[in-house]
């Protein structure tokens, strides 16, 4: 007898049906898998097997075939044992074939059959709803993450004898409640270091509110010890809070890399990866054996933060350019090709020379030009140019570390970036971004107007400085968002004057 049972695999962050047909007959004891199976699916002929036996069902010696279609695309994972076990009942004359058919079965099976969590569900979810899925049934740890997708009903099982019951009507399951994303959203944990117990650096931290408000790459060079890892730690704290749609497209990369936290069942604040400079070039772009989504994707619409960036490997820090300059990343392995969304913020910061004093006013550099020079040229023009905001950052002085008066708090610089981003957001409404930064060349020319001085002030800079087009364009990206943290409608010489000077420390460190 021949039954069939719905199932989903992923192609990176998008899922693709799969039907799991399980066929019995007489002959020869045999039990095989096929359709373009890997090592962990030819592994659950015993899994399931063995889960049945033990569910307390009767697994007679026939000749079992099952395949996995369609048959040209390679099955990865154990999310194929419990519609495997599924479909094997139904042939048997187990469990309802018929009723089988109307959902989509995912889950992985222990040998006692009970059904275990499985990665990447919410993607396979959100795939499986727009090609006419409506109905899920899927094990009870992954139950909460499921909660978040309207318009289908997700029944959560325990066991293969739950799901049995269930589709032969012996037994109730109640579907999965929706849960109300804004409602968790206020009690996230926000935990962060305020900028209230930063002391000084306001031009960094004016910069670093004007990345966070519009989704600029910044990069703070200095000296040791003046503030940049600190206040780089800080600056998830002013981080505008995510909207459902960004929220759900990073919980996808995390639900297939297995880092979702299955409690929360959604990432609730932005993703902020720091990967060591030793990190290799795989697990900076993703790959691997699975097509492993890499830091630069689970940093998508969050922060990646390089500490030190001229001691990353040129290679890696080269590979950087696609995702700065596209917002994805394409990995191309023998096997498959796969694009994963890596929208983020870069957070860099680095010291000027090798010594770390080059261009201080309180410390005497000890390296030669020919070290200086070799020091700062770790890092590309092409790279650089991807940068929106250069940032000096000098010692602090005695006088501010000792000053009485309070620093302004991460709350009250947060604000001001909601507010701005609430601007940008309602501008964008329908064009699938959510910062300034994104904007493309015709959005840019549409929402960066610029008055006849602006216009001149513009030009010069463009000629003095050496910009490239790149450089024109970012400027008056960031010129936008300066006006908008303002509330101001039009860019005036003043939020342009402002932006031109965070591209002026090419002038001083790479110009020699």
């Amino acid at each position: 007898m021949l039954a069939l049972t719905n199932c989903y695999s992923l192609e990176g962050i998008e899922g693709y049906h799969v039907t799991v047909e399980a066929n019995v007959s007489g002959g020869k004891h045999i039990f095989e898998i096929v359709g373009l199976a890997d090592a962990s699916i030819k592994e659950s002929k015993e899994r399931v097997r063995t889960a049945i036996k033990n569910s307390g069902f009767s697994f007679t010696g026939q000749k079992i075939i099952v395949n996995l279609a369609p048959a040209n695309k390679k099955k990865e994972g154990p999310i194929y044992d419990l519609p495997i076990a599924i479909s094997l009942l139904a042939a048997y004359g187990l469990t309802s074939s018929q009723e089988a058919k109307e959902y989509v079965i995912l889950g992985e099976l222990s040998l006692s059959g009970k059904v275990r969590k499985i990665k990447g569900l919410l993607p396979i979810l959100i795939s499986a709803r727009k090609d006419g899925f409506t109905k899920f049934i899927v094990p009870m740890q992954n139950a909460h993450e499921a909660s978040f997708i309207d318009g289908v009903d997700v029944y959560p099982v325990e066991n293969l004898s739950d799901v049995v019951e269930f589709l032969n009507g012996a037994k109730q399951i109640e579907k999965v409640a929706h849960t109300d994303f804004d409602a968790l959203k206020k009690s996230a944990n926000t935990s962060q270091i305020d900028f209230k117990n930063i002391r000084g650096q306001a031009n960094a931290k004016r910069a670093l509110e004007i990345a966070a408000a519009g989704g600029h790459n910044i990069l703070l060079i200095g000296p040791p010890g003046s503030g940049k890892t600190l206040m780089a730690k800080a600056f998830p704290s002013i981080l505008p809070g995510l909207t459902f749609e960004e929220a759900l497209e990073i919980t996808k990369i995390h639900s297939i890399a297995g880092e979702l936290n299955l409690e929360e069942g959604i990432v609730l604040n932005r993703p902020i990866r720091s990967p060591h400079h030793t990190a290799s070039l795989t697990s900076l772009t993703g790959g691997g054996k699975n097509s492993r989504p890499g830091e630069i994707s689970l940093a998508h619409n969050g922060v990646l933060f390089l500490d030190e960036m001229p001691e990353y490997d040129h290679r890696t820090l080269e590979t950087l350019r696609q995702p700065l300059e596209d917002g994805k990343i394409t990995v191309a392995r023998a096997s498959q090709t796969i694009t994963y969304p890596s929208n983020f913020v870069l957070v860099a910061s680095m010291n000027p020379c090798p010594c770390g004093y080059y261009g201080s006013k309180n410390h005497e550099c000890s390296c030669t030009p020919n070290q200086i020079h070799k020091y700062l040229n770790k890092l590309s023009g092409p790279l650089m140019d991807r940068i929106d905001l250069h940032i000096e950052v000098d010692s602090v002085s005695f006088d501010d570390m000792r000053a009485d008066f309070e620093e302004e708090s991460s709350e009250s610089i947060r604000r001001r970036v909601d507010k701005a981003r609430k601007i940008q957001l309602e501008r964008f409404k329908g064009k699938k971004i959510y910062s300034n930064s994104k904007m493309s060349p015709p959005m840019t020319k549409e929402f960066c107007h610029l008055d006849e001085t602006s216009e001149q002030i513009l030009k010069t800079a463009f000629e003095t400085l050496s910009l490239s087009a790149r450089a024109y364009d970012k400027i008056l990206k960031v010129a936008r968002t300066i006006a908008d943290l303002d509330g101001e409608e039009n860019i005036s010489v003043n939020h342009l004057a402002e932006a031109i000077q965070y591209r002026s420390l090419d002038q001083k460190y790479w110009s020699f």
